[in-house]
């Protein structure tokens, strides 16, 4: 069986093509980190929702005109990774692009759930190609979290925040005392550089002319890749030290949760961002920051709040940072 959907965007094949190729625009509507080598044969993995990784390889590609995917799904035996067909047709149409997905090699029951998702993604790449904000993404959320799928949420919160810092907002200052954006722009991407060498993950040369949100999705994509094929079990040779590899992870996501916060604040923006991971990584934090820790300076002292209030405000509270709503 084959699902089909046909939908209508307001730009041409070309700015469409890239809509559904290009890893910072497919962050926008579908998912969370995205590698594509985009050539036949060239292989892809997209974190779609938290501990939900679509991979394969690329079949064909014709720019600005079809792109045909082996489609499957990391760790899925009834949809392996390669194991179905995703094609995406476009065709110029009056005031726009139609775009045609049809996902073939399924059976009944895959069918209708990837019917499911396909509908919720096309509908925010419509949304995204009318010019809205498709908002962050909740649809599929998992309903548990461990650190790698809690570092993959995180990142999608940070990367929101990320995309609206621009040239005029890096002199601006952080709640993170002596840093301002840009260096701590620098302060994270050195840091989640080092988690990812340490993990073996491929890390590339720093582009210090692209936009923050690229590059600092250039090494946290591949740590998180990183983290999720080697897991958390075990030791982590840091370089300064031998960590084990739960509590490095535990850093990953305060480094990505936290600095959201840091950077959002900065420029004035909200987070969007839910009860649940918020509270997920105020528990790594309680785990995680010592007493000894605080003592070398690396935290401040927690700072008091009102237990009702949200995760989000307890979370920065505790790591030494004034909640904006007290």
């Amino acid at each position: 069986m084959s699902y089909t959907k046909s939908v209508f965007l307001p730009v041409t094949p070309d700015e469409a093509f890239d809509l559904v190729t290009q890893p910072e625009r497919l962050r926008r509507w579908m998912t969370i980190a995205a590698r594509i080598d985009l050539r036949a044969a060239g292989d892809f993995r997209w974190t779609v929702v938290p501990g939900a990784h679509a991979k394969g390889t690329v079949i064909e590609v014709e720019p600005g005109r079809r792109v045909t995917f082996a489609w499957g799904w990391e760790g899925n035996e009834e949809v392996p990774p390669g194991s179905s067909e995703v094609t995406i047709t476009l065709e110029p149409a009056e005031g726009g692009t139609s775009l045609t997905l049809v996902h073939a090699g399924l059976d009944a029951e895959q069918e209708a759930m990837h019917a499911e998702g396909w509908n919720h993604y096309l509908g925010r790449l419509v949304a995204l190609a009318e010019g809205a904000d498709a908002g962050l993404d909740v649809w599929g959320m998992p309903e548990g979290f461990d650190q790698v799928k809690g570092a993959e949420a995180s990142w999608a919160v940070l990367s929101r925040v990320l995309t609206a810092v621009d040239s005029g907002s890096l002199s601006l200052p952080t709640p993170c005392e002596d840093f301002d954006v840009a260096a701590l722009t620098e302060h994270l991407r050195g840091s989640i550089a080092s988690i990812g060498a340490a993990l073996g993950a491929s890390i590339p040369e720093d582009d210090d002319d692209a936009p923050t949100e690229a590059r600092l999705a250039a090494v946290i994509e591949p740590t998180l890749e990183a983290f999720a094929r080697r897991g958390l079990a075990g030791d982590v040779d840091m370089g300064f030290a031998i960590l084990p590899a739960a509590l490095v992870a535990n850093i990953l996501n305060l480094e990505l949760l936290v600095h959201a916060w840091d950077f959002s604040t900065a420029i004035g923006l909200p987070l969007d961002v839910s009860a649940e991971i918020s509270d997920y990584v105020l528990g790594l934090a309680q785990s995680t920051i010592t007493d000894q820790i605080r003592a070398n300076g690396s935290f401040a002292p927690e700072k008091l709040v009102d237990e009702s209030a949200h995760a989000l405000d307890r979370l920065v509270a505790f790591t030494g940072r004034v909640p904006a709503r007290g």
